[in-house]
């Protein structure tokens, strides 16, 4: 057996059959595999691109908010949460903003705490509206969140929010 490397015919003939297979391998099997490839990646593309376009037609907003770090706008807690509840369609007799004075304590990052209570929403629209504030205002962390559920409606709850802003 160990002969068989040793002469040099199996070498004539195994090396130029080798050479004449790979061409034909590439034109049978690989290149059809890449052309499904390409098929499917393609398919996908036009499908994210009609997502992306569903995406900002709703919200065209998420394009400009795409920095975390800057705000165009001044924090305020009151019109911060008006503009993001009307946004989830919650009324305004539905919720209530409490803020407290800004706060610099001895690390130096100044901060504003203030309390949310959402009177009466279901879980879909709370869900909404805590992405949406923390989406639209990147320094904004919820620390506390406690849902009451309201007796005899469905799916209805009390939310309690507690923020904190740094500024």
């Amino acid at each position: 057996m160990k002969d068989i490397y040793k002469n040099p015919v199996l070498y004539y003939i195994l090396v130029p059959c080798m050479a004449a297979l790979w061409p034909l391998l590439v034109w049978a099997v690989y290149l059809p595999g890449a052309e499904r490839d390409y098929e499917q990646k393609a398919a996908q593309y036009i499908e994210a691109q009609v997502t992306i376009a569903a995406i900002l037609g709703r919200d065209s907003t998420r394009l400009e908010l795409a920095d975390p770090n800057k705000t165009a706008d001044k924090f305020d807690y009151d019109t911060a949460v008006s503009d993001v509840a009307r946004r989830c369609k919650i009324s305004a007799t539905n919720y209530t903003v409490s803020s407290k004075p800004i706060r610099t304590p001895s690390s130096g990052k100044k901060s504003q705490s203030a309390k949310v209570v959402l009177k009466q929403v279901n879980i879909a629209a709370f869900a909404d509206f805590l992405s949406k504030i923390q989406l639209r205002w990147a320094n904004l962390q919820c620390e506390n969140v406690t849902l009451t559920k309201k007796k005899g409606l469905a799916d209805m709850w009390k939310v309690d929010l507690d923020f904190k802003y740094y500024y």
